[in-house]
């Protein structure tokens, strides 16, 4: 690998060198460096469009290394992951994507990830989107991720995308058992004229499952945001959907959030907001020397945390 290529998997997935335990990594559609460990296998799908992540059952305490990055201008694939998580393990995965484009031409990475987590597993999920580059060519990310959780299983995913990602469509779906459990944090910034647009489902099938999904984002310039989320009360469940936007500029952001009760005994919350920062918090960290640039960084860097 290059020097960009080391750089940008640092800031995807904070790794210096090469990790430990299992991991795949992608560079301009090739792999560089894969290992499985006596826990967890990865191999290569047989049309050689994605790889499967087999855990086996019991594992615990091991973390799982994904991440692309794409460098060439004009570069785009279509990735399929699948996860097949074994009974009662306790893991982490680490996935994202860095697109650097310093060309004229599009770059894109469409990842599709399907987790299957069986019976009494904790999983946690670590996606960081990240783009850069002086050239003209678009830097386009659309992930998408298809969650089934069997019974008692908890998942929870952390999804960032803080810059330089000019188009992005990001897709969440969720199938939960009975007692099973997931939660999503999501932090998203654009800025210029970027457009970003996220989906999450989520089916409560199973009885005392539930969900909790956190969006946190920030739109500056003209950028576009676009943040639909459904929940589907199918049993006794618990949703909670919250969108959270701070607006500037001329940017646009939309909420849509939806919740379903298709049972007595579902119990399901919506909260959405949209707003400026407000005045006297710029104020108050003025009066501590800062300027009002500096201000606004400090709130928004906060509030994306």
């Amino acid at each position: 690998m290059d020097a960009i290529a080391e750089r940008m998997l640092n800031k995807v997935a904070d790794l210096t060198g090469t990790p430990s335990g299992a991991y795949n990594i992608r560079v301009n559609g090739q792999s560089v460096g894969r290992a499985s460990s006596s826990h967890v296998e990865i191999t290569s799908k047989e049309n050689g469009m994605g790889i499967d992540i087999r855990v086996r059952p019991g594992t615990k305490g091991e973390t799982v290394h994904i991440p692309v990055v794409i460098e060439n201008s004009g570069y785009a694939e279509t990735v399929y992951n699948d996860f097949f998580i074994g009974e009662d393990c306790d893991v982490v995965i680490v996935a994202g994507c860095g697109i650097h484009n310093t060309g004229h031409h599009l770059s894109q990475h469409d990842g599709i990830h399907t987790f299957r987590i069986g019976q009494n597993s904790r999983v946690k999920y670590v996606e960081k989107h990240y783009g850069e580059g002086n050239g003209s060519g678009e830097r386009v990310l659309n992930p998408v991720t298809e969650v089934f959780l069997d019974e008692s299983s908890y998942m929870e995913m952390d999804m960032v995308q803080i810059e330089g990602v000019d188009s992005t469509k990001r897709v969440t779906r969720g199938k939960l058992a009975d007692g099973a459990s997931l939660i999503v944090k999501e932090s998203l910034m654009t800025s210029g004229q970027q457009t970003a647009r996220t989906e999450f489902e989520i089916d409560l099938d199973g009885k005392n499952s539930s969900t909790n999904v956190i969006s946190h984002s920030v739109a500056k310039g003209k950028s576009t945001q676009e943040f639909i989320s459904k929940i589907n009360g199918n049993n006794e469940c618990y949703g909670h959907s919250e969108c959270d936007a701070i607006i500037m500029d001329e940017a646009c952001v939309k909420a849509i959030p939806e919740i379903s009760a298709n049972h007595v005994d579902a119990s399901l919350v919506h909260e959405a907001a949209i707003g400026k920062i407000a005045g006297e918090q710029i104020v108050k960290l003025m009066t501590l020397g800062l300027t009002q640039e500096a201000a606004e960084a400090e709130i928004v860097n906060g509030f994306l945390k």
